[in-house]
């Protein structure tokens, strides 16, 4: 079952529950981004609903298990309303739905929505410092065991993802730039090995990293991140993203 497949399965069960509140399903995160190879991770989706109460949580909870099968996380149910007064409160995730989507069933409801660019830049210097301190303290955690560093990189694969678009975004890069073209933009601002952010982008699509590999690619990884973070810190010395 392809991605677009199990989620116009999942927009069949939604409307099965919702009926006519259902207003959209849309297919967000990496499976929504410019891709060119076929990319193996969990299949992201935002519901949006005019009405959200309990009786629709525990009968979405019902089909969680067949949903998960299927290759799908858990989708994100959200009232239209929600959504959209919540853009400054979470524009960084908002707003790679916004700009990456693929819309499955309904009207489509981002139509005139946008993230304040000042609301964009503050996400994505806290979504930096916050992806750090967690590689940081996941590497404690994983007591230098090589399978658990592998674990840890694979699993800020896709939050990294978001952050290097936000940061790219911010910076002037096209909005639907593939993630080499990203990874050679970011690269030219920050400073950065453009081959080293490719290769960290890569692993949204294939969700595989050899222990061994993993070993030797945390330092340079964390290195990025404090890369990002000097880039960040011009900015908040200066009042100014540019």
């Amino acid at each position: 079952m392809t991605a677009l497949q199990a989620a116009r399965a999942l927009a069949d069960d939604l409307a099965g529950i919702f009926g006519g509140r259902l207003q959209a399903v849309a297919v967000f995160g990496t499976h929504a981004r410019p891709h060119p190879r076929a990319v193996t991770a969990p299949v992201q989706t935002l519901a949006l609903v005019s009405q959200l109460e309990y009786a629709d949580l525990a009968a979405s909870a019902e089909l969680a298990g067949a949903w998960q099968r299927r290759g799908l996380d858990m989708p994100l149910l959200l009232p239209v309303a929600e959504f959209r007064r919540s853009l400054d409160a979470f524009p960084l995730e908002y707003g790679d739905i916004l700009a990456h989507h693929i819309l499955v069933q309904g009207a489509d409801p981002f139509g005139g929505l946008t993230v304040a660019p000042e609301d964009l830049r503050r996400a994505c210097e806290v979504k930096v410092r916050s992806h750090t301190i967690h590689l940081r303290e996941g590497f404690l955690l994983a007591a230098q065991h090589p399978r658990a560093v592998a674990d840890l990189i694979i699993s800020s694969a896709t939050p990294f993802a978001s952050l290097i678009q936000a940061f790219a975004l911010v910076t002037g890069a096209p909005t639907q730039s593939p993630p080499d073209a990203i990874a050679a933009h970011v690269g030219r601002v920050a400073g950065l090995d453009r081959d080293l952010l490719a290769r960290l982008l890569r692993l949204e699509e294939d969700h595989v990293l050899d222990p061994g590999d993993a070993v030797q690619l945390y330092p340079p990884y964390l290195d990025a991140l404090k890369g990002l973070l000097r880039v960040i810190d011009g900015w908040v010395a200066a009042g100014t993203k540019a």
